[in-house]
């Protein structure tokens, strides 16, 4: 998925997308806050590269995955920037996600380590753990706030992996609560690019500035904690060996330390917790998915096993369903890059300083990539199945060298969280409750709540369900039979 795509011998189209008036100072910002979606998969039909304002500001979206191929293999030339990039950089400053090219292959390698396949194998039992942890409250037939407990489940995975032990629970709960709210603020800022409208002190505004203060304050106190403290084997300790071995020459700064772990906090926690949610809100409307999830849940982690690289390696359908749901759902829906020279683009020339754009939902839902692109299918990413990335449409962690540093990590969480908790309870929505995903900085569920239903297979070796035990807490408990496979 992260491979140069051959060029083709296209006819590229280009045009501009109408609907700016009555509003053109905002241009399509307020039809992108509206209704962000409808609108992105509205372009297609006006040409392959499209041009829209976010704000008074003139901006071309890539429709093809051959042109959004070229943008991010390219980034030298289409470097991170725009309306997105100028919001997150006060908040993530020059981190990872954020810094230019010419700092990006440094930064990388020094956070790497982290990441490498074989710390994902360490970081599978702590995942099990905290999604364990995430429903140790249930109860059944009890109402469920999906949404904040998969971002409370993230949080303690992605700090625990960054920062070892040193968050507390409450501390935990703050950042959280932070996230969630510099997240809504975010994407408003993004299509509205109108810096005059944010320094009006709104609720929403002073919400935004008081999570901004909070989550950085939190960061700080966390690092000078660790200074004074035994060295840890974490990327806050790597940081900080590093700093102290070259002692600041090797450019490993205080503040670069402080800039990898808000990068890291607020992309990590945010879009894998909107993809937990967007799995459980999904099974509920596919049975047939739901209960082959079930089953695989069952027979990988029998026995009250706890899940590890072992057990990770065999959720072969988990797997499928997590990544369809990315497919369906991306967390991150929308970017902006900035062009660092003139160049062309499906047959168009850009100037430099031009804002590009591309959708990983719009190419997503691209009937040309994905058949019934609509439809929940996740057989289509079953072994020998998944041919619809051919062209390099699914892109729910860009491609390229900035690729997402985390996928691996990413995929392992969210997989094996569903299983811990399928392999418990099963989620109902509630009645009458239909809850859309919203996007915002991330795309997802953001108040998904849900009845709880504890479901409990008989091994087989037990004729009935006398007597049925929860391996979490040693309680007898009710049983609910899932359907046999």
């Amino acid at each position: 998925m992260s491979g140069a795509l051959p060029r083709s011998d296209r006819a590229w189209t280009v045009g501009t997308a109408p609907g700016i008036f009555p509003f053109p100072f905002v241009g399509h910002g307020i039809t992108l806050f509206r209704r962000p979606l409808e609108f992105l998969k509205s372009l297609p039909v006006h040409g392959d590269l499209v041009e829209i304002r976010l704000g008074p500001q003139r901006a071309w979206l890539a429709c093809h995955p051959e042109l959004v191929h070229r943008i991010l293999m390219d980034t030298r030339t289409f470097d991170k920037g725009g309306p997105q990039y100028e919001r997150l950089r006060p908040l993530m400053g020059n981190g990872l996600v954020t810094c230019g090219h010419a700092q990006h292959r440094r930064q990388r390698r020094l956070i790497q380590p982290t990441f490498r396949p074989s710390r994902i194998a360490d970081y599978a039992q702590v995942m099990g753990e905290e999604a364990q942890a995430v429903f140790r409250e249930w109860r059944p037939g009890t109402e469920v706030d999906v949404s904040a407990a998969m971002l409370a489940l993230t949080t303690r995975v992605t700090s625990r992996a960054l920062l070892s032990d040193s968050l507390d629970a409450a501390t935990v709960a703050e950042v959280r609560d932070c996230l969630a709210a510099l997240v809504r603020g975010l994407f408003i800022r993004t299509v509205v690019p109108l810096a005059p409208l944010f320094r009006v002190p709104t609720p929403a505004n002073r919400r935004y500035r008081r999570a901004f203060a909070r989550f950085h304050a939190i960061i700080d106190a966390v690092v000078d904690e660790r200074r004074r403290g035994v060295p840890r084997d974490d990327l806050l300790g790597s940081l900080l060996e590093a700093q102290e071995a070259h002692d600041g020459a090797a450019g490993v700064t205080g503040q670069e330390i402080h800039d990898q772990l808000i990068t890291l906090l607020l992309t990590g926690v945010e879009s894998t917790a909107m993809c937990l949610g967007s799995v459980f809100s999904l099974l509920p409307a596919h049975p047939e998915v739901e209960r082959r999830l079930h089953a695989e849940a069952d027979a990988v982690l029998a026995d009250g096993r706890r899940p590890g690289p072992e057990e990770l390696s065999r959720l072969v359908y988990t797997r499928s369903v997590v990544t369809e749901t990315l497919r369906v759902y991306p967390p991150g829906w929308l970017f902006t890059r900035t062009t660092t020279r003139e160049t062309e683009i499906g047959g168009f020339r850009l100037p430099r300083g031009a804002t590009v754009l591309y959708s990983p939902y719009l190419l997503h839902h691209d009937p040309a990539s994905f058949p019934d692109p609509d439809r929940f299918l996740p057989d289509r990413w079953l072994p020998g199945n998944a041919t619809a990335v051919a062209n390099g449409a699914l892109l729910p962690f860009a491609a390229g060298s900035r690729k997402c540093i985390g996928d691996t990590f990413a995929m392992a969480e969210a997989t094996l969280a569903v299983t811990v908790i399928a392999r418990r309870w099963r989620l109902r929505p509630l009645p009458g409750h239909v809850e859309q995903p919203r996007p915002a900085a991330t795309l997802g569920p953001r108040s998904l709540k849900m009845i709880c239903e504890l479901r409990r297979p008989v091994p087989a070796q037990e004729p009935s369900a006398q007597g049925a035990r929860d391996p979490d807490t040693g309680d007898a408990c009710p049983v609910h039979r899932s359907p046999a496979p």
